[in-house]
């Protein structure tokens, strides 16, 4: 490691200690990294190559000859385009619902409850997640069950509705924690401020709170957005006849691998774009 040689002794200590601890840093780092590229860059970038693959339509293996073939067709298919259309919908559904009852719930733990109320509560809403997944999802398709659910004549049944109120349920701690960390982080001096310079609650939490939140807001979003966009258990669970594109996905990997390549395409650059929007937001430093 070289140092500028026309500095003083104590200038180049002083150089090499304010060096070390990213070096340090870096060191700690370089397994992790070593593990993210082998075991996610690299199956994501053959999973990208293997949607410009075909498939022999009499033995069903790959072949491995470039074709656009797949790709094409699911960029320009009505249907596809629509699944997409429809599962990005959803997703954006379940995140303006997690973003609705976020707000309230984490701004009560934040500002309202008492302050060993707190774990209690940070431990309610992480309860959930130690559930399993089947079993949540099994839940609450018997309680929207059409006839003879649980909620009787009242139940929306299966379809799109309940499939976003599904998902809101399963991914809401993820919106939570985040808002909560952020509400947190600002209780105290900034809403004594907007309320000595004579701001009322609702007005200090619309024009101070809610802009200082915008980054945890979009960081739980991140969470909310992509694990609702790749979702296809619950679409089959209480979708009805509906489909996302997680559900293509699963039903052609296993006959044809390059058609499901090429329609996992279409999340990857739904969440690309999406990263790129929020990126602006400061979210993605949050996470």
């Amino acid at each position: 490691m070289s140092v500028d040689t026309t500095l003083t002794p104590g200038r180049r200590v002083q150089a090499l200690l304010h060096r070390r601890p990213a070096l340090r840093l870096t060191g700690l780092l370089t397994p992790a990294l070593v593990w993210l590229g082998l075991f996610y860059l690299v199956p994501l970038a053959l999973l990208l190559a293997t949607a410009f693959f075909d498939t022999n339509s009499f033995t069903g293996r790959i072949t491995y000859g470039f074709s656009a073939k797949n790709v094409v067709d699911v960029l320009t298919t009505p249907a596809y385009l629509l699944t997409a259309a429809r599962t990005v919908g959803a997703a954006a559904g379940v995140t303006a619902l997690c973003v609705l009852l976020a707000l309230p719930l984490a701004t009560y733990m934040a500002l309202v409850a008492r302050e060993r109320s707190r774990p209690i509560l940070l431990a309610l809403v992480l309860t959930p997640l130690w559930a399993s997944y089947l079993v949540k999802v099994y839940a609450w398709r018997i309680l929207l069950a059409p006839e003879g659910g649980l909620l009787g004549g009242a139940s929306p049944g299966y379809g799109w509705f309940a499939v976003v109120l599904t998902l809101t349920y399963l991914w809401l701690p993820y919106m939570v924690l985040p808002v909560y960390a952020g509400i947190s982080s600002m209780r105290g001096s900034y809403l004594e401020a907007a309320a000595d310079l004579g701001a009322r609650p609702w007005q200090a939490f619309r024009s101070v709170v809610m802009p200082m939140l915008a980054p945890a807001i979009a960081a739980g979003s991140v969470f909310t957005f992509s694990l609702s966009i790749g979702d296809y258990i619950t679409v089959q669970l209480v979708g009805g006849t509906k489909q996302m594109l997680g559900n293509l996905v699963y039903a052609n990997f296993s006959t044809d691998l390059p058609f499901a390549a090429a329609v996992a395409l279409l999340p990857l650059l739904v969440m690309a774009a999406y990263l790129i929007t929020i990126r602006r937001t400061g979210a993605l430093s949050r996470l």
